[in-house]
């Protein structure tokens, strides 16, 4: 009985020193690599915001001019998020704003839009996402040139049914085999042009620019790209 006793209380003690060991080794591992995962992160995001407005086309130091956005519940990007500001001596050449499509086929989908002073996309590019590999994840530069098509679209030269994937009645290429993962993509840049017509006037104060109130004629075209049909 005694035997039997000392073989349990040996036993529970090997579980025990084994789940310290194990618990241990992850949080040591987690606390190791987190650094290493921000620093890589923030390289790949550093990476996408040059390949939108590459280096020569602005004499600043883009990645620390930011300026904070208004109301940007609606980007889905994090609680106070910045648009980086590339600007040529005095000029403003563009800005990028981060954004998150949350309807991807598997989950969130980070972005980076690129906007020129006149609403004119310079260019998108994805910063992370889980969509299917072979399938969804050709949104990455890496699988394809699709989010090509995107730049030099406005709000201005894309009407509001046109922001859509064809298959929809759209303007923009879907996947074969995968719709919702480019459709969640179309929707979060159309999205965000439409955002920055609305909160131009806050923006263009932050980026020090005179401010220019919208005519009719330009309220009319934001309220052309609303409601969005889904189909």
């Amino acid at each position: 009985m005694a035997t039997m006793a000392q073989s349990i209380s040996r036993s529970a003690i090997g579980l025990g020193l084994f789940a310290v060991i194990t618990g241990g080794t992850i949080a040591l591992t987690q606390a190791v690599t987190k650094e290493r995962i921000a620093e890589q992160t923030a390289r790949a995001e550093a990476a996408a915001l040059f390949e939108i407005i590459p280096e020569s086309a602005h004499s600043n130091d883009m990645l620390n001019d930011t300026i904070s956005l208004p109301d940007a519940a609606v980007l889905n990007s994090g609680e106070t998020p910045s648009a980086w500001v590339a600007r040529q001596q005095s000029d403003l050449v563009g800005f990028i704003i981060p954004v998150t499509a949350t309807d991807g086929y598997s989950g969130d989908i980070n972005l980076l839009v690129g906007i020129t002073p006149s609403g004119e996309l310079l260019g998108v590019r994805v910063t992370g996402h889980h969509e299917t590999p072979g399938l969804g994840d050709r949104i990455d530069t890496r699988k394809s040139d699709w989010v090509y098509q995107f730049n030099g679209h406005s709000l201005a030269n894309t009407s509001g049914k046109q922001w859509n994937v064809k298959k929809n009645g759209g303007e923009f290429d879907q996947f074969t085999g995968a719709t919702i993962t480019p459709r969640a993509v179309v929707k979060a840049v159309h999205k965000t042009l439409v955002y920055v017509r609305e909160h131009q006037a806050q923006i263009r104060q932050s980026l020090g620019l005179p401010v220019e109130r919208g005519n009719r004629e330009q309220r009319n075209a934001v309220a052309s790209h609303f409601p969005e049909p889904e189909h």
